[in-house]
């Protein structure tokens, strides 16, 4: 796009627009509060001297801003908000102020854009988080669970969860009408969250085949840990792997690699960032734990790399050795299970940016 001749910076809420517009070859600068509907704001800036570049952070209203935006013939940066710099003395915050910073910013080109998913990519995105967040609303319902049993001293003989401890639960009756009302309810969320979780995986199984994401998720699940879901979530939260040149940028991403305080001769790294998603990041450490067993390719692996490229299960092979290498290397050192789970899952994620680039 040729050099632009307006730049409108916008700090978008909920219910209002404030644009600060920057006239790039007189330097003027002028403010104007819209409402929150993105069709106003992209009528504004399409109607402004053209070139016209506009930016706004990312935030919880979303892309709807951006593709408009773009079909209004407008480009537009979405900017990444954890890398804005912002001014240490700057104790004064106003819509406008925030307006005049994005577009000085825009102006310098010191703004960092996120990537801006296609509309079918962040519906499926919606599902796959609605799953994490059913998942761990699942996860403290049970806690409560087994809480409240344990302060009346009931207590089950095996592992929880299974068929068999869920009929145990059937027969369970406390002492106190109280106590096994609240019993009956927390019993009654589990079970409602087990059907939730278990009707949003078929939904997510069954957009997979005409989504986006197809090919990838088909390639990422010939790696050890890697199922459907793993996968599925993994692509929803990268989108396009093609704009990491190399593995180690995927790797600062999803911020497994560790952070750094360097000054002088001295270099020091401490834990690892954990910038980006945390559902990826999650999904990966998981999947790295599987590692810590000797490499083979079981029945259920070479269920999933039927139909694969040979370059996805040599990849995926290698992926085996690797890892179990690494995992039992560290161990040997006697470091802890956790930062040896972590490492092998930073080493994972390299794996999957390879497997997923897979021409």
């Amino acid at each position: 796009m040729a050099k632009a001749r307006t730049l409108v910076g916008l700090d978008v809420h909920a219910a209002k627009v404030v644009a600060a517009i920057l006239d790039s070859e007189t330097g003027e600068l002028r403010f104007q509060r819209l409402g929150g509907a993105s069709e106003p704001v992209a009528r504004l800036c399409g109607s402004l001297a053209g070139p016209v570049k506009a930016s706004y952070e990312a935030g919880p209203t979303g892309y709807g801003l951006a593709r408009a935006l773009d079909a209004a013939g407008v480009e537009c940066v979405v900017a990444a908000p954890g890398k804005i710099p912002r001014g240490a003395s700057d104790k004064v915050k106003t819509d406008r102020r925030d307006a005049e910073h994005l577009v000085r910013l825009l102006l310098a080109g010191k703004l960092h854009p996120v990537r801006v998913p296609g509309p079918a990519e962040e519906a499926l995105r919606d599902l796959v988080r609605a799953r994490e967040d059913v998942r761990q609303d699942l996860m403290r319902a049970r806690h409560r669970l087994s809480k409240l049993l344990l302060r009346h001293e009931v207590r089950f003989d095996g592992r929880a969860w299974t068929e068999r401890h869920r009929a145990w639960l059937a027969r369970v009756e406390l002492s106190q009408a109280p106590a096994q009302a609240t019993f009956v309810d927390y019993l009654g969320a589990v079970e409602a969250l087990v059907h939730r979780k278990a009707e949003l995986e078929r939904q997510i199984a069954a957009l997979i085949p005409t989504s986006p994401w197809a090919r990838e998720v088909g390639r990422l699940r010939c790696l050890r840990g890697v199922d459907t879901l793993t996968a599925v979530g993994l692509c929803s939260e990268i989108g396009d792997f093609e704009r990491f040149a190399k593995a180690g940028q995927l790797m600062s991403y999803l911020g497994l690699v560790p952070s750094e305080s360097s000054t002088g001769d001295s270099r020091r790294l401490g834990s690892i960032t954990r910038s980006g998603s945390r559902h990826a990041r999650r999904l990966l450490v998981e999947a790295a734990w599987h590692y810590r067993n000797q490499p083979r390719v079981g029945r259920e692996i070479e269920r999933r790399q039927q139909g694969q490229p040979a370059a996805a299960v040599a990849i995926a092979w290698s992926a085996q050795r690797r890892l179990h290498r690494t995992w039992t290397r560290m161990r040997s050192r006697n470091k802890r299970p956790t930062v040896t789970t972590v490492a092998v899952a930073r080493e994972l994620a390299g794996f999957c940016w390879a497997i997923a680039r897979i021409e």
